[in-house]
C-alpha cells in the first residue's frame, strides 16, 4: 500500500482526499475552484490539508482535470493547422449526414476547430489494405509548413487517408514538417486513434492538437509547484475511459483526459458496487454526482464501468475510450429564473465558483439551487467546507424576485419549486442511462455523492421509485476517492475489417502483440476486446476476448448474448471483426481498502427547522453527526459530515452499514 493524494477539480469546488498508508490517516479538503487558473485551487487544497512532510511521503498524486474540456467549451486552445490527403480538406465541415437536433429547422453545426485556410492538402494515397496507391509529395508538405509559419500556427494535426492501415506517409509528413522548421506539437492520427472513419479520426486528431496548448503547460506548471512544496512522487492524470496516465503521456495525449473529472466518481461507484454489491443490493447502481455546476450520472452493472469507444463533446466526436457518464446542468450553483412565459426554470447556467450562489456572500445575487436548499433547511446553517459562511438572508433575498413573474405565492414555495425542478432534471438524466437502455432502476440503488448529492438522494429515490440510497464515506469528495483508487491504464486500437472465422483469431493475436509492444507497459495486466457486428450492419458491439482460450464459437456466443441484451433479439447472420482493442493496466495497489471518512468534529446532536417534501410542511428535525449515527434513525433528519450533508425525508430511514456507507431505505409511501 502506498500514500496517495487524489484531487478532483469541479466547476465550483476542488476536492482533495489523502490516504496515508503508513498510518491509515485520512485527510480531506474542499476549496473553491479558481476557473481562471485551476492549479491555484488545487494547490490551495494541498496547502490546506497536506503538510510538507506528508506530501514528501506521497508516492502518487492523481489529478482529475477539466482543463481540456474547458478549452473546447470556450474554444480557447492552440491555432491548429491540418495536413490531409488531397480531396479531404473539408471533411471537418462536411461532417456526417445526421443532425444533432433533428427537430430544429435552424440548427447549424459548430464551426470547425481549423478554418479552411489552415486546412491544407498533400498529394498521396494509401488504400484500406495498407498498400500505397500514390507516394507522398514532399513539396506539398513544405508549402504547408510555409503557410503555417506565416499564419502563426501553434500545433499541426496530420490526418492522411487510411493511415491506420499504413502510417508511413504520416510519419514522413511529420519528418518533412520538422525539416522545414516547424517546432510546435504535431499530432499524427494513427498515433491518436488508429481507427477508420475519416471524419471521426480527423476530429479526434485536431482536438488533440487543439487542447495540447493549454493542457501541457498546465500540467507541467502544477508538477513544478508540487515539487517546490516537497512532492517527490509521480503525477498522474485520469483518463476519460477510467484509470490514469503519467504526466508525460497526458501532456502528449490530452484528448484522453477531456472528461477525466466526471469519470472519477463513476469509477469510485463501480469499485463500491463491486466490493459491496451483494451486501447492499447493488447489482445495479446509479451514480448520482451532484456538484456545484452539473449533475453527472452513470449506470454501473455488476461492478463494471459502462465503457464506450467514441464520445462527443460540444458536437465534436472523439475516438477514445469513454466512460458513459451523462451530464446535465443541474447542480448546486444552477441558476433559477422565470422564462418569457412566467414558468420557473432551473439551469443549465451556473453561478459557478465565482461569484457562486448568493448565500455564499461572495458577490452573487442570482438565486440558485443551493440558495433554495439552504432556505428549506436541507443544508445546515453556518459554515461549510472551503471556509464559506452561508447567509439565509442572502438566499431569501435572491429567491424573492421570482415570486412575481412566476405567480408563485411566497419564497418558501419558490424554493420548493426550484429544488423539485432540479431533482426532475437529475431524474431525467438517470432515465437516459437506465430506462432508455432497457434497465429498470427500481431494482438497484442510487449512490449519492458530490457536495449536494446526499441532499438530493431521497428526492431522486422518489422521482425514480427507488427504495435504496447509498451515501459513501467522504461523500462530498467521493470523486477524489475514485482518483485515489485509480490504476495506470494505456490503450491502443487498430481497425481490421474481416470475417470472424478460424483464421481471424491468430491474426488478432499478432495485431494485439503489436499494440501491446507500442504500449510498452512491462508487468501490465493485458485486456483484449473486439468490435464485432453482423455482416452488412454499420455499428458494432465491443466484446472481451481471452486470446489463447476462446475459439470462434465462444466469441460468437458472447456477442449474441450482448446483442440480445442490447436489442432484444438475435440474428443468424455471420459476424465480422471491425476493430481490435488492447488495454494495459498497471495495478498500483491491489489491496487498497475503502477510504473511511474522517471524524467531523464540532457539535453533537441538535435540531433544525426543515421542509419535508413528502409531508409538504415544515418540521423540527434532528441534526446528527455521521459518526454519531447509532442504529436506525427515521426521517426527517439531517446527517452532517465534513464535506456534505445528507437530507433524509419522512418515510425514509438511515443507518450506518458495516462498510461505513450510510444506507437510506424507504419505509413507507407517505
Amino acid at each position: 500500500m502506498t500514500t496517495v493524494i487524489g484531487v478532483d477539480v469541479g466547476g465550483t469546488f476542488t476536492d482533495l482526499v489523502l490516504h496515508d498508508a503508513a498510518t491509515g490517516e485520512i485527510r480531506v479538503a474542499k476549496q473553491p475552484t479558481t476557473p481562471s487558473a485551476p492549479e491555484r485551487g488545487v494547490l490551495a487544497a494541498v496547502d490546506a490539508a497536506v503538510p510538507p512532510e506528508l506530501l514528501a511521503r506521497c508516492r502518487h498524486f492523481v489529478h482529475g482535470t477539466t482543463v481540456g474540456l474547458n478549452a473546447l467549451l470556450e474554444r480557447r486552445g492552440a491555432t491548429v493547422g491540418l495536413i490531409t490527403t488531397a480531396g479531404f480538406r473539408d471533411v471537418l465541415e462536411i461532417r456526417r449526414g445526421d443532425r444533432d437536433d433533428p427537430y430544429d429547422l435552424f440548427w447549424t453545426p459548430p464551426p470547425p476547430l481549423v478554418p479552411r485556410r489552415l486546412r491544407l492538402e498533400v498529394a498521396e494515397r494509401v488504400a484500406a489494405d495498407g498498400s500505397v496507391v500514390r507516394d507522398l509529395e514532399p513539396e506539398d508538405v513544405r508549402r504547408a509548413a510555409e503557410t503555417f509559419a506565416a499564419e502563426g500556427v501553434d500545433a499541426v494535426a496530420i490526418v492522411l487517408m487510411n493511415s491506420y492501415a499504413n502510417p508511413a506517409h504520416e510519419a514522413r509528413a511529420a519528418e518533412l514538417l520538422r525539416q522545414a522548421g516547424f517546432a510546435g506539437p504535431v499530432s499524427l492520427s494513427h498515433e491518436v486513434s488508429g481507427e477508420y472513419r475519416e471524419y471521426e479520426r480527423t476530429c479526434t486528431t485536431v482536438v488533440d492538437a487543439f487542447v495540447r496548448h493549454r493542457m501541457g503547460p498546465y500540467l507541467h506548471n502544477l508538477d513544478h509547484e508540487l515539487r517546490a512544496r516537497g512532492f517527490a512522487g509521480e503525477l498522474l492524470v485520469t483518463r476519460s475511459g477510467g484509470g490514469a496516465l503519467a504526466l508525460a503521456e497526458a501532456a502528449a495525449r490530452p484528448f484522453e483526459t477531456i472528461l477525466s473529472g466526471p469519470v472519477a466518481g463513476a469509477a469510485a461507484t463501480a469499485r463500491l458496487a463491486a466490493s459491496l454489491g451483494p451486501s447492499l443490493g447493488m447489482g445495479t447502481a446509479v451514480a448520482a454526482d451532484v456538484g456545484g455546476t452539473s449533475f453527472d450520472t452513470a449506470l454501473i452493472e455488476d461492478g463494471r464501468l459502462p465503457l464506450l469507444y467514441q464520445g462527443e463533446v460540444v458536437g465534436l466526436p472523439l475516438q477514445s475510450p469513454w466512460v458513459d457518464v451523462r451530464s446535465v446542468g443541474a447542480g448546486g450553483g444552477s441558476v433559477a429564473y422565470a422564462d418569457a412565459g412566467g414558468l420557473l426554470r432551473v439551469g443549465p447556467r451556473s453561478a459557478g465558483a465565482d461569484p457562486g450562489p448568493a448565500c455564499y456572500q461572495r458577490g452573487g445575487t442570482e438565486p440558485t439551487v443551493t440558495d433554495a436548499a439552504l432556505h428549506l433547511g436541507m443544508i445546515p446553517r453556518g459554515h461549510i467546507s472551503g471556509g464559506i459562511e452561508l447567509s439565509e438572508d442572502a438566499a431569501a433575498r435572491a429567491l424573492a424576485p421570482l415570486t412575481e413573474p412566476t405567480g408563485i405565492d411566497g419564497v418558501d414555495a419558490v424554493a420548493v419549486g426550484v429544488v423539485r425542478i432540479a431533482a426532475a432534471h437529475m431524474a431525467q438524466a438517470v432515465r437516459g442511462v437506465t430506462v432508455e437502455r432497457g434497465v429498470d432502476p427500481r431494482g438497484g440503488a442510487v449512490v449519492a455523492f458530490g457536495g449536494a448529492g446526499p441532499v438530493f438522494g431521497c428526492l431522486l429515490a422518489d422521482e425514480l421509485d427507488v427504495d435504496t440510497v447509498v451515501v459513501p464515506p467522504n461523500a462530498g469528495n467521493f470523486s477524489a476517492v475514485g482518483l485515489v483508487q485509480a490504476d495506470i491504464v494505456r490503450t491502443a486500437a487498430r481497425t481490421m475489417v474481416r470475417p470472424l472465422d478460424d483464421e481471424a483469431l491468430p491474426l488478432v493475436e499478432r495485431v494485439t502483440e503489436t499494440l501491446f509492444e507500442r504500449l510498452a507497459q512491462p508487468g501490465a495486466v493485458r485486456e483484449v476486446d473486439l468490435d464485432l457486428r453482423h455482416r452488412g450492419q454499420e455499428h458494432t458491439l465491443t466484446i472481451p476476448v481471452r486470446l489463447g482460450e476462446d475459439d470462434v464459437a465462444a466469441v460468437s456466443a458472447r456477442f449474441s448474448e450482448a446483442y440480445h441484451r442490447a436489442f432484444g433479439h438475435t440474428l443468424p447472420d455471420p459476424l465480422e471483426i471491425v476493430t481490435v482493442r488492447a488495454t494495459g493496466r498497471v495495478v498500483l495497489d491491489a489491496d487498497r481498502p475503502m477510504v473511511p471518512a474522517p471524524p467531523s468534529g464540532g457539535s453533537g446532536r441538535g435540531t433544525t427547522r426543515l421542509w419535508s417534501f413528502r409531508r409538504g410542511a415544515w418540521t423540527e428535525a434532528p441534526v446528527v453527526r455521521r459518526e454519531d449515527l447509532d442504529g436506525v434513525a427515521e426521517g426527517p433528519l439531517l446527517v452532517v459530515e465534513p464535506t456534505a450533508t445528507t437530507y433524509v425525508d419522512a418515510g425514509f430511514a438511515a443507518e450506518t452499514h458495516e462498510s461505513g456507507c450510510l444506507l437510506i431505505t424507504r419505509k413507507d409511501s407517505a
